[in-house]
Protein backbone atom coordinates (compact mmCIF):
# COMPACT_ATOMS: atom_id res chain seq x y z
CA UNK A 1 0.00 0.00 0.00
CA UNK A 2 1.74 3.29 -1.01
CA UNK A 3 0.57 6.79 1.09
CA UNK A 4 0.10 9.40 -1.32
CA UNK A 5 0.65 12.38 0.83
CA UNK A 6 -2.34 15.09 0.68
CA UNK A 7 -3.91 12.78 -1.85
CA UNK A 8 -7.56 14.43 -0.38
CA UNK A 9 -6.45 18.20 -0.31
CA UNK A 10 -7.83 18.60 -3.11
CA UNK A 11 -11.13 16.87 -1.87
CA UNK A 12 -11.64 18.82 0.92
CA UNK A 13 -11.75 22.68 1.81
CA UNK A 14 -8.57 22.41 3.77
CA UNK A 15 -6.75 23.92 0.67
CA UNK A 16 -8.66 26.80 0.89
CA UNK A 17 -8.62 26.94 4.51
CA UNK A 18 -7.40 30.45 6.24
CA UNK A 19 -5.28 29.97 9.69
CA UNK A 20 -7.76 30.58 12.94
CA UNK A 21 -7.25 33.71 14.81
CA UNK A 22 -5.84 31.73 17.38
CA UNK A 23 -2.20 31.51 16.45
CA UNK A 24 0.54 30.81 18.90
CA UNK A 25 3.86 32.40 19.04
CA UNK A 26 6.62 30.77 16.82
CA UNK A 27 8.00 28.35 18.77
CA UNK A 28 12.34 28.25 18.53
CA UNK A 29 13.82 24.70 17.83
CA UNK A 30 17.41 24.76 17.68
CA UNK A 31 19.56 21.77 17.85
CA UNK A 32 17.81 18.96 17.68
CA UNK A 33 19.12 15.13 16.96
CA UNK A 34 16.98 12.84 15.56
CA UNK A 35 17.00 11.00 18.79
CA UNK A 36 15.65 14.33 21.02
CA UNK A 37 12.83 14.33 18.23
CA UNK A 38 11.73 10.54 18.56
CA UNK A 39 11.55 11.04 22.26
CA UNK A 40 11.72 7.39 22.55
CA UNK A 41 11.14 7.19 26.21
CA UNK A 42 7.94 8.97 25.61
CA UNK A 43 6.57 6.47 23.36
CA UNK A 44 7.23 3.98 25.40
CA UNK A 45 6.27 5.45 28.87
CA UNK A 46 2.59 6.30 27.15
CA UNK A 47 2.00 2.88 25.90
CA UNK A 48 2.24 3.89 22.42
CA UNK A 49 4.32 0.93 21.35
CA UNK A 50 2.24 -1.57 23.18
CA UNK A 51 -0.56 -0.90 20.17
CA UNK A 52 -1.12 -3.67 17.87
CA UNK A 53 -1.75 -1.23 14.98
CA UNK A 54 2.21 -0.50 14.69
CA UNK A 55 3.54 -3.33 15.78
CA UNK A 56 1.53 -4.54 13.07
CA UNK A 57 3.16 -1.68 10.71
CA UNK A 58 6.40 -2.50 11.76
CA UNK A 59 6.11 -6.29 10.94
CA UNK A 60 4.81 -5.33 7.49
CA UNK A 61 7.52 -2.40 7.15
CA UNK A 62 10.37 -5.23 7.60
CA UNK A 63 8.76 -8.17 5.47
CA UNK A 64 10.04 -9.12 1.74
CA UNK A 65 7.23 -7.89 -0.36
CA UNK A 66 6.88 -11.85 -1.50
CA UNK A 67 5.48 -12.58 2.08
CA UNK A 68 1.94 -11.26 3.72
CA UNK A 69 0.25 -11.28 6.61
CA UNK A 70 -3.20 -12.21 7.01
CA UNK A 71 -4.95 -10.07 9.63
CA UNK A 72 -8.34 -8.82 11.05
CA UNK A 73 -8.61 -5.75 10.06
CA UNK A 74 -10.58 -3.95 13.24
CA UNK A 75 -7.75 -5.18 15.06
CA UNK A 76 -4.59 -6.05 12.99
CA UNK A 77 -4.35 -9.23 14.95
CA UNK A 78 -1.65 -11.31 12.11
CA UNK A 79 -4.01 -15.30 12.10
CA UNK A 80 -1.29 -16.46 9.39
CA UNK A 81 1.71 -15.97 7.39
CA UNK A 82 2.75 -17.22 3.70
CA UNK A 83 3.86 -16.47 0.28
CA UNK A 84 2.24 -14.17 -1.89
CA UNK A 85 2.85 -16.99 -4.67
CA UNK A 86 0.80 -19.78 -2.43
CA UNK A 87 -1.92 -17.04 -1.79
CA UNK A 88 -2.47 -16.50 -5.28
CA UNK A 89 -2.49 -19.81 -6.46
CA UNK A 90 -5.77 -20.25 -4.33
CA UNK A 91 -9.01 -19.90 -6.39
CA UNK A 92 -11.09 -16.91 -4.94
CA UNK A 93 -13.62 -20.16 -3.40
CA UNK A 94 -10.92 -20.88 -1.30
CA UNK A 95 -9.64 -17.70 -0.44
CA UNK A 96 -13.25 -16.98 1.05
CA UNK A 97 -13.60 -20.22 2.51
CA UNK A 98 -10.12 -19.63 4.37
CA UNK A 99 -11.13 -16.15 5.40
CA UNK A 100 -15.03 -17.99 6.45
CA UNK A 101 -12.19 -20.02 8.68
CA UNK A 102 -10.77 -17.66 10.54
CA UNK A 103 -14.01 -15.68 11.03
CA UNK A 104 -15.16 -18.86 13.05
CA UNK A 105 -12.39 -19.28 14.92
CA UNK A 106 -11.82 -15.68 16.41
CA UNK A 107 -15.65 -15.53 16.52
CA UNK A 108 -16.43 -12.63 14.43
CA UNK A 109 -19.21 -11.04 12.67
CA UNK A 110 -19.99 -12.28 9.13
CA UNK A 111 -19.07 -9.48 7.38
CA UNK A 112 -15.72 -9.06 9.71
CA UNK A 113 -12.68 -7.64 7.20
CA UNK A 114 -9.92 -10.19 6.67
CA UNK A 115 -7.04 -8.36 5.04
CA UNK A 116 -3.77 -10.06 3.17
CA UNK A 117 -1.04 -7.31 3.44
CA UNK A 118 1.95 -7.57 1.37
CA UNK A 119 5.34 -6.87 2.97
CA UNK A 120 6.66 -3.59 2.34
CA UNK A 121 10.55 -3.99 3.00
CA UNK A 122 11.55 -2.83 -0.58
CA UNK A 123 9.75 0.84 0.31
CA UNK A 124 10.23 1.77 3.95
CA UNK A 125 13.90 1.20 2.91
CA UNK A 126 15.10 3.22 6.60
CA UNK A 127 18.55 3.00 5.90
CA UNK A 128 18.31 4.96 3.22
CA UNK A 129 16.40 8.20 4.63
CA UNK A 130 18.16 7.75 7.72
CA UNK A 131 20.77 10.34 6.72
CA UNK A 132 18.07 12.87 5.33
CA UNK A 133 16.10 12.73 9.23
CA UNK A 134 19.17 15.14 10.28
CA UNK A 135 18.82 18.19 7.40
CA UNK A 136 14.91 17.72 7.61
CA UNK A 137 14.64 18.33 11.40
CA UNK A 138 17.20 21.48 10.85
CA UNK A 139 15.05 22.65 8.23
CA UNK A 140 11.73 22.55 10.08
CA UNK A 141 13.84 24.43 13.02
CA UNK A 142 15.15 27.04 10.88
CA UNK A 143 11.39 27.67 9.77
CA UNK A 144 10.31 27.92 13.30
CA UNK A 145 8.23 24.60 12.97
CA UNK A 146 8.20 21.36 15.27
CA UNK A 147 11.03 19.23 14.09
CA UNK A 148 8.95 15.93 14.78
CA UNK A 149 7.00 16.50 11.80
CA UNK A 150 9.92 16.87 9.76
CA UNK A 151 11.12 13.13 10.44
CA UNK A 152 7.66 11.81 10.79
CA UNK A 153 6.78 12.74 6.96
CA UNK A 154 10.25 11.86 5.98
CA UNK A 155 9.82 8.27 7.42
CA UNK A 156 6.25 7.83 5.97
CA UNK A 157 6.14 9.10 2.71
CA UNK A 158 9.34 8.99 0.77
CA UNK A 159 11.73 6.46 2.50
CA UNK A 160 14.95 6.50 0.28
CA UNK A 161 13.04 7.20 -2.95
CA UNK A 162 12.14 10.49 -4.74
CA UNK A 163 9.39 9.06 -6.92
CA UNK A 164 6.17 10.87 -8.10
CA UNK A 165 3.07 9.37 -7.47
CA UNK A 166 0.37 8.03 -9.33
CA UNK A 167 -1.98 11.44 -8.23
CA UNK A 168 1.25 13.95 -8.78
CA UNK A 169 2.84 14.35 -4.92
CA UNK A 170 6.32 14.71 -5.48
CA UNK A 171 9.94 15.46 -3.72
CA UNK A 172 11.05 14.17 -0.19
CA UNK A 173 8.12 15.33 1.44
CA UNK A 174 5.38 13.84 -1.49
CA UNK A 175 3.85 17.73 -1.55
CA UNK A 176 1.18 17.91 -4.28
CA UNK A 177 1.50 20.60 -7.39
CA UNK A 178 -1.22 22.40 -5.98
CA UNK A 179 -0.34 22.75 -2.26
CA UNK A 180 3.56 23.25 -2.73
CA UNK A 181 2.48 25.71 -5.44
CA UNK A 182 0.65 27.01 -2.05
CA UNK A 183 3.31 27.58 -0.01
CA UNK A 184 5.60 29.44 -2.48
CA UNK A 185 7.45 26.32 -4.56
CA UNK A 186 7.35 26.83 -8.41
CA UNK A 187 5.79 23.48 -9.95
CA UNK A 188 5.25 23.78 -13.40
CA UNK A 189 6.50 22.56 -16.88
CA UNK A 190 9.68 23.88 -16.42
CA UNK A 191 10.63 23.79 -13.00
CA UNK A 192 10.10 21.68 -10.01
CA UNK A 193 10.96 22.76 -6.67
CA UNK A 194 9.68 19.86 -5.25
CA UNK A 195 12.70 18.08 -5.82
CA UNK A 196 14.94 20.29 -4.11
CA UNK A 197 15.22 19.12 -0.19
CA UNK A 198 15.78 22.92 1.13
CA UNK A 199 12.44 24.01 -1.03
CA UNK A 200 10.58 20.75 -0.26
CA UNK A 201 11.10 21.10 3.15
CA UNK A 202 10.08 24.52 3.20
CA UNK A 203 6.74 23.54 1.61
CA UNK A 204 6.38 21.41 4.13
CA UNK A 205 7.04 22.69 6.82
CA UNK A 206 4.79 26.11 5.78
CA UNK A 207 1.80 24.13 5.55
CA UNK A 208 1.88 22.69 9.02
CA UNK A 209 3.04 26.29 10.17
CA UNK A 210 -0.19 28.16 8.16
CA UNK A 211 -2.59 25.54 7.75
CA UNK A 212 -2.73 22.50 9.43
CA UNK A 213 -1.80 23.69 13.40
CA UNK A 214 -3.93 26.24 13.24
CA UNK A 215 -6.95 23.70 11.85
CA UNK A 216 -6.02 21.59 14.36
CA UNK A 217 -6.29 24.14 17.06
CA UNK A 218 -9.44 25.10 15.91
CA UNK A 219 -11.01 21.49 15.47
CA UNK A 220 -10.01 21.02 19.45
CA UNK A 221 -11.02 24.33 20.59
CA UNK A 222 -14.71 23.93 19.15
CA UNK A 223 -14.85 20.42 21.39
CA UNK A 224 -13.05 22.67 24.07
CA UNK A 225 -10.62 19.46 24.22
CA UNK A 226 -7.22 20.99 26.11
CA UNK A 227 -3.89 20.09 24.53
CA UNK A 228 -0.37 20.34 24.62
CA UNK A 229 1.40 20.71 21.47
CA UNK A 230 4.07 18.58 22.58
CA UNK A 231 2.58 16.05 23.17
CA UNK A 232 2.75 12.57 20.65
CA UNK A 233 -1.16 12.02 20.35
CA UNK A 234 -1.47 16.31 19.24
CA UNK A 235 1.31 15.68 17.04
CA UNK A 236 -0.20 13.02 15.32
CA UNK A 237 -3.65 14.84 15.07
CA UNK A 238 -1.62 17.45 12.89
CA UNK A 239 -0.41 14.54 11.00
CA UNK A 240 -4.01 13.20 10.22
CA UNK A 241 -4.74 16.86 9.02
CA UNK A 242 -1.51 16.91 7.02
CA UNK A 243 -2.49 13.71 5.03
CA UNK A 244 -6.01 13.89 4.87
CA UNK A 245 -7.22 17.48 5.09
CA UNK A 246 -8.96 19.21 7.80
CA UNK A 247 -12.67 19.13 6.29
CA UNK A 248 -12.41 14.96 6.80
CA UNK A 249 -10.57 15.28 10.19
CA UNK A 250 -13.32 17.69 11.41
CA UNK A 251 -15.89 14.86 9.91
CA UNK A 252 -14.42 12.38 12.01
CA UNK A 253 -13.76 14.02 14.78
CA UNK A 254 -17.63 15.67 14.72
CA UNK A 255 -18.51 11.59 14.61
CA UNK A 256 -16.59 11.00 17.60
CA UNK A 257 -17.90 13.83 19.54
CA UNK A 258 -14.96 13.58 21.67
CA UNK A 259 -14.48 15.25 25.21
CA UNK A 260 -10.84 15.07 25.46
CA UNK A 261 -7.21 14.14 23.40
CA UNK A 262 -4.88 11.23 24.20
CA UNK A 263 -4.12 8.45 23.34
CA UNK A 264 -7.70 7.18 23.30
CA UNK A 265 -8.84 9.88 21.03
CA UNK A 266 -6.20 8.91 18.04
CA UNK A 267 -6.97 5.04 18.23
CA UNK A 268 -10.74 5.88 17.85
CA UNK A 269 -10.25 7.64 14.89
CA UNK A 270 -8.07 4.27 13.47
CA UNK A 271 -11.96 2.72 13.91
CA UNK A 272 -13.92 5.59 12.63
CA UNK A 273 -14.60 6.44 8.82
CA UNK A 274 -16.07 9.57 8.13
CA UNK A 275 -16.10 11.60 4.78
CA UNK A 276 -12.73 10.86 2.97
CA UNK A 277 -11.38 10.02 6.03
CA UNK A 278 -11.29 6.21 5.42
CA UNK A 279 -8.40 3.18 5.79
CA UNK A 280 -5.81 5.67 4.25
CA UNK A 281 -6.11 8.26 6.40
CA UNK A 282 -6.63 5.83 9.50
CA UNK A 283 -3.43 4.05 8.75
CA UNK A 284 -1.37 7.45 8.67
CA UNK A 285 -0.51 7.73 12.11
CA UNK A 286 0.15 4.20 12.44
CA UNK A 287 2.80 4.41 10.17
CA UNK A 288 4.35 7.04 11.89
CA UNK A 289 4.54 5.06 15.27
CA UNK A 290 5.46 1.74 13.71
CA UNK A 291 8.39 3.79 11.50
CA UNK A 292 9.68 6.13 14.69
CA UNK A 293 9.32 2.25 16.54
CA UNK A 294 11.96 0.66 14.14
CA UNK A 295 14.69 3.92 14.01
CA UNK A 296 14.67 3.88 18.17
CA UNK A 297 15.08 0.08 18.07
CA UNK A 298 11.77 -1.48 18.97
CA UNK A 299 12.02 -3.88 15.36
CA UNK A 300 14.54 -5.85 17.35
CA UNK A 301 11.24 -6.76 20.16
CA UNK A 302 9.12 -9.90 19.19
CA UNK A 303 9.54 -9.14 15.35
CA UNK A 304 9.13 -12.62 13.06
Amino acid sequence: MRFLLLSFFLSSSIIFAQPSDKIEPEMGFTHSTVEDVICKETLESEGWTKLAQPIFWQKIMTLSPDSCFINIASSRVIVGKMSMSDWKKQSDAEKDAYRNRIRVEYQLPSDARIFVTTGKSDFYQFEKVYPSLQKGIEEFEKNGVDPWYAQAILLIESPGHLAKSSVGAYGPFQLMPAVARAQGLTVNRYKDERKDFERSAYGSSQLIKKICLPEARRILDAKNISYNEDDIWFRLFVLHIYHAGAANVSAVINKINPTEGGLELITTMWQTKAAKFRNSSQNYSQLALASQMIIVGFDKLNLP
